[in-house]
């Protein structure tokens, strides 16, 4: 038994690990993905984002979620840690959507909410203590491995009411209905950030899995990762197809994103699918991507590195596939998603609007065309490149 411990607290240690390495995974994303005058602003927000979100659960959160630090099962300590690896996540993928335009300080204020209050809710009424017991809105019996909905929507939700509480970058849709094209700024950071993300997802669905000391446990942890890998294998694959076939092109940042997409689509039910359904999740992942990033545009809804729909449609639909591919009820996992959405939205929206009264998130038109780095931060990030405007 005391060995057990000992490995499952090895396990919680190794598989927390492979998730912060999504930190820098998410920071070189990002940073690729926007102009070279913004890159310095989202490599801070990033860190802030860890540092200010991973504090905030320590100190509030994670008893607001679990109720308690007790765990018999492996260190009570490796138990937070697994946990607090997550808690970042969902800042993350808000911040990436409203780069750009977006100051600092408002976003870490909303970052300190979020981390200790609406996200600490989501995993109490979802993994944690369960506020919501015995009532009509109880949503514990929703399987959803490692955040389909907990943790990608939540986020993706969150970045929903900051678009709208924000608006989109100077210039980027014009008076006469066009989308002006802002092409990524550094194509090897791209692929550097999504293959760490790529790399930190074992840790995230592997580890969520929650012991491997067990022959039983050690087998479902490797096919939970098996099963990962190969929704982002699919997701991949099938944009490529799409990106050539619409447009006889690869197109790296789309394809990557592809990826990326079926690794959110698999997140809620690698541990129940066989070795083949994720071949079908993840690829209709991918293509979720290509259409939802489309879509978004159309709406006007501006989102630089085409979070919600990596994060939002696939976060739902990673968690309704699970009733499609295994033997969940689909009413639990859709009744997760309604109630999740809801308060994760109407929170989010709220406390951003309130914030914003009083510290605009939103930089002026001047500062966005001088760009971020030396507006917030008073560093470039290339400043021996001419900046474009």
């Amino acid at each position: 038994m005391e060995m057990n411990y000992v490995i499952d607290t090895l396990f919680a240690l190794f598989a927390m690990t492979l998730i912060i390495f999504m930190v820098p995974g998410f920071a070189m994303l990002e940073a690729g993905l926007v102009r070279t005058k913004n890159v310095t602003a989202v490599l801070t927000v990033n860190i802030m984002v860890y540092a200010v979100a991973s504090l905030a659960f320590m100190l509030i959160g994670y008893s607001l979620a679990f109720g308690s630090w007790d765990n018999d099962g492996m260190s009570k300590w490796a138990a937070f840690l697994f946990q607090m690896a997550f808690v970042g996540k969902t800042v993350n993928i808000m911040s990436g959507g409203v780069s750009e335009r977006t100051r600092i300080i408002p976003l870490t204020f909303f970052t300190i909410i979020m981390a200790a209050i609406i996200y600490p809710l989501v995993v109490n009424v979802t993994w944690g203590a369960n506020l919501l017991a015995g009532t009509a809105f109880d949503i514990s019996s929703m399987h959803d491995l490692a955040g389909c909905t907990v943790i990608h929507s939540t986020g993706a939700w969150a970045l929903l009411a900051a678009i709208l509480v924000i608006g989109p970058r100077r210039g980027r849709y014009t008076k006469d209905g066009r989308i002006k094209v802002i092409p990524a700024s550094n194509i090897p950071l791209v692929v550097l950030g999504a293959l760490l993300l790529w790399i930190g997802w074992f840790g995230f669905n592997g580890g969520s899995v929650g012991s491997i000391s067990s022959k039983e446990n050690a087998d479902l942890v490797a096919l939970t990762i098996m099963n990962t890998n190969t929704g982002g294998l699919a997701g991949a694959i099938i944009v490529a197809l799409i990106m050539y076939v619409q447009y006889k092109r690869f197109d790296i940042t789309m394809i990557l994103n592809g990826a990326l997409g079926g690794l959110v689509s698999v997140t809620a039910g690698a541990d129940m699918f066989d070795m083949y359904a994720p071949l079908y999740v993840g690829a209709i992942g991918g293509a979720i991507v290509v259409y939802g990033v489309a879509l978004f545009d159309k709406l006007k809804l501006d989102d630089p590195v085409g979070a919600l729909s990596v994060h939002l449609l696939n976060g739902i639909w990673g968690t309704i596939a699970v009733a499609l591919f295994a033997d969940v009820t689909m009413w639990n996992q859709v009744k997760g998603v309604l109630v999740v959405g809801l308060f994760a939205f109407t929170s989010s929206f709220v406390i951003m609007y309130f914030i914003n009264k009083i510290s605009p998130f939103r930089a002026t038109d001047d500062e966005q065309q001088q760009g971020l780095d030396i507006e917030e931060c008073g560093l470039e990030a290339y400043p021996e490149f001419k900046r474009s405007i």
